[in-house]
């Protein structure tokens, strides 16, 4: 019997043990699946060693409308399928002017109610909860309309429930009042150069200087047809305090039930709804009973907060009408993909009809590039619109959505001196350097004016609103093929109305504390809503302007209103608003977060620097678990083609085109749903929530390794035959 040589032990030791230095490193999910075990729905995801379960994700709704005034409750449920312990992390949309102030977490019987902190803070509590083997939650915003909610030690076959609640105002226009719930984040385009930063986020995207948090706004998407879903309930109460004519959606089924006092409760009519577009709801007044003014107020921490909502009087449209000049700009990139595309050449071919002999008009494409059909803005002859018409209807939808070159030059006036000049703007919007398209709409705006038109199941509602503002517009969403036509008419019968413009509201008293503090113009068919701190005392207040060249002056009594828990939280998310504009105006980013962190911590609030954090208080992860951060990938927006946004470049490089890349990313993980033939569909590998580095670290020193003991076993076998041939 021949003793073991040293080298020969090394090497049966390397080979034992690789295997399960190997094994421990895996980034297990859950128990390794065949699809053919799971007797109930699920997700599969591929990693090293086969199919594993991935953390699921359910949505439920609940809205209650009293007046004007809606409370939202939205409702997250996260199951952890794996055997490991995990964070999840979930970035998810919500209205741009949600006041977000409610954050409790459940798990089983226990409930925990979460509080505002300073963004920082929040955070240190967060990650001190999650080292020390505690549940905790964390919700953080990252645009007004895009928020993140992080999980901490989420255990294995364990859920918890995440509870937000916000407030908003219902918006009214052209005496119909509606609510935009957005249930999906579609992807953004990220210009810029990339740039090196210490927390990169979990999204796909790549943190650039025009858009530094690009990582927390792009969450990973899905692969339609993979089997990943989404399921949402959405259930709502109106009570608006007069009769209805109707309560309908443009976006979903409803079922509609009538109570008693005219207060109705909604549902949705599909029992397999996913989150993947807009949830809108809308009703109308029943004729003679639309508000010409509302009010609403709160007494808080002795200070008194009043919401105020006034219909100036209608007036007969023009009846000589201003020979114009518009600009109509259309987005071609690879999100207007699909029914889009087909939606936003509708709107221009509407658009375009709109136009007379006398007016003057252009139109602009563009995707990762722009383009110009004429040189100029030229006479609207019906020759020059025929050949628009014909342009438009040969447009295709592809590439990158680089906004800014095409929207400067919309804005850049050119010979044409006609007294009005207009910018429609048809885009879903899906872009990540929102700041620094506003401050071009501040800097290049001058005597135009910008409308801009939503398009598609999810448009980002926070560039629609935000730049129709600063561009001294209004915005119209246009959700469906159905609407294009009406919405387009709407925008258009707004456009040749006078304008209720230079509007100041005085309240009688230099204390008072009004938002927005420079009230936007208004159109016919909208009203002025403003928000206040005032002593109680106060007794009238009077909102004047002028339009076509007549002065407008509103005075209303005090008296009286409703009392409504939550106003003085909007009032604040209003100044907060006004506070985050003023950063265009040139006030400083230090001076205005801590006037924000401030606000969001005396009213909690959730704001760009004040975060709602939960912590349970009694550790329930093991001592030594590492809890492994996962993502959760949202579904593409309806309508949109996956191979569009993620596929591959522009279809062409122009010579005016920026440089700025293209919005390439990986999507979510490649996964498989349960009951699919496994041949029919792609299964690639889970991209990883956080970088794996111990992982890789770990498989690449046990394979040089092995690469190591194999060699010198080889070597050593050489020279045992030469010293043999040798002897």
């Amino acid at each position: 019997m021949s003793a073991v040589r040293p080298r020969s032990l090394f090497l049966l030791l390397s080979l034992i043990f690789f295997p399960l230095v190997a094994l421990a490193a895996t980034p297990t999910l859950g128990p390794v699946r065949d699809p053919g075990e799971m007797g109930a729905g699920g997700l599969l995801i591929r990693a090293d060693d086969g199919l594993r379960e991935a953390p699921l994700l359910e949505t439920d709704v609940a809205i209650e409308v009293s007046g004007l005034i809606a409370r939202t409750r939205v409702t997250q449920r996260f199951t952890n399928p794996t055997r490991d312990w995990v964070e999840g992390v979930y970035v998810f949309p919500l209205p741009e002017d949600a006041a977000v102030d409610t954050l409790t977490m459940r798990i089983g019987e226990r409930v925990i109610a979460g509080r505002v902190e300073e963004r920082a803070r929040a955070k240190r509590t967060y990650e001190k909860a999650k080292s020390e083997g505690r549940k905790a939650s964390l919700v953080e915003q990252e645009r007004p309309n895009v928020f993140t909610t992080s999980i901490a030690n989420l255990g294995p076959d364990e859920t918890v429930e995440v509870t937000i609640a916000y407030q908003e105002d219902a918006r009214y226009d052209r005496g119909r009042f509606s609510l935009r719930f957005p249930l999906v984040v579609g992807p953004r385009y990220v210009p810029g150069t990339p740039i090196a930063s210490g927390f990169a986020g979990t999204g796909w995207g790549v943190n650039t200087d025009e858009v530094p948090d690009a990582a927390r706004i792009t969450p990973p998407v899905a692969k339609p047809g993979d089997g990943r879903e989404h399921p949402v309930t959405v259930r709502a109460e109106i009570d608006a305090g007069f009769p209805l004519d109707s309560v309908s959606s443009p976006s979903h089924p409803l079922r509609i039930r009538a109570q008693r006092g005219d207060v109705y409760a909604i549902g949705l009519d599909d029992p397999d709804a996913q989150a993947d577009r807009d949830f809108v709801l809308e009703w109308v007044p029943a004729v003679g009973n639309a508000p010409n003014a509302a009010l609403f107020r709160e007494s808080m921490d002795g200070d008194e907060y009043a919401l105020l909502m006034v219909m100036p009087p209608q007036v007969e449209t023009q009846a000589t009408r201003v020979s114009r000049e518009t600009i109509i700009v259309i987005d071609t990139s690879g999100s207007m993909s699909g029914e889009s595309i087909v939606q936003a050449r509708r709107a221009v071919r509407e658009a375009l009809a709109t136009l007379r002999p006398e007016d003057a008009f252009n139109v602009i494409e563009f995707d990762s590039g722009f383009r110009s059909l004429f040189p100029e803005a030229r006479p609207a002859t019906p020759e020059a619109v025929a050949r628009a018409n014909q342009w438009v209807e040969g447009l295709d939808a592809e590439g990158g959505t680089n906004m800014l070159p095409a929207l400067v030059a919309a804005l850049q006036p050119g010979a044409e001196s006609r007294a009005v000049r207009q910018v429609v703007f048809v885009t879903d919007g899906a872009v990540g350097n929102e700041r620094g398209l506003f401050s071009a709409i501040e800097r290049h705006l001058g005597r135009s004016r910008l409308y801009t038109v939503g398009i598609g199941s999810a448009p980002n509602g926070h560039f629609m609103s935000k730049a129709a503002e600063f561009g001294r517009g209004t915005f119209t969403y246009i959700g469906n093929p159905a609407e294009v036509v009406p919405k387009m008419a709407a925008l258009f019968e707004k456009i040749d109305s006078p304008v209720l413009h230079d509007l100041h509201v005085d309240w009688g008293d230099p204390s008072v504390e009004s938002w927005p503090a420079r009230i936007p113009d208004v159109y016919a068919g909208e009203p002025v809503v403003v928000a206040a701190r005032l002593p109680r005392e106060a007794k009238r207040v009077v909102v004047s302007g002028k339009r076509g060249g007549e002065d407008v002056r509103l005075e209303l009594d005090l008296g009286g209103g409703a009392d409504h828990e939550g106003v003085s939280r909007l009032w604040a998310r209003r100044k907060v608003a006004g506070l985050m504009d003023s950063l265009h105006e040139g006030r400083s980013m230090d001076e205005v977060s801590a006037e924000v962190a401030a606000i969001g911590v005396r009213h909690q609030l959730v704001t760009r620097w004040s975060s709602l954090v939960a912590v349970d208080v009694t550790p329930t992860a093991p001592v030594d678990a590492e809890p492994t951060t996962r993502r959760v990938p949202s579904l593409l927006p309806a309508g949109w083609d996956f191979s569009k946004i993620f596929g591959r470049r522009g279809r062409r490089e122009r010579a005016d085109a920026s440089p700025a890349p293209m919005a390439v990313a990986p999507p979510a993980a490649d996964a498989v749903a349960i009951g699919q033939q496994i041949a029919s569909v792609r299964i690639g590998r889970l991209p990883q929530g956080g970088t794996p580095a111990a992982l890789l670290i770990t498989l690449g020193a046990s394979g040089l390794g092995l690469g190591g003991t194999l060699l010198a076993f080889a070597s050593g076998r050489r020279r045992d035959r030469r010293a043999e041939e040798a002897g």
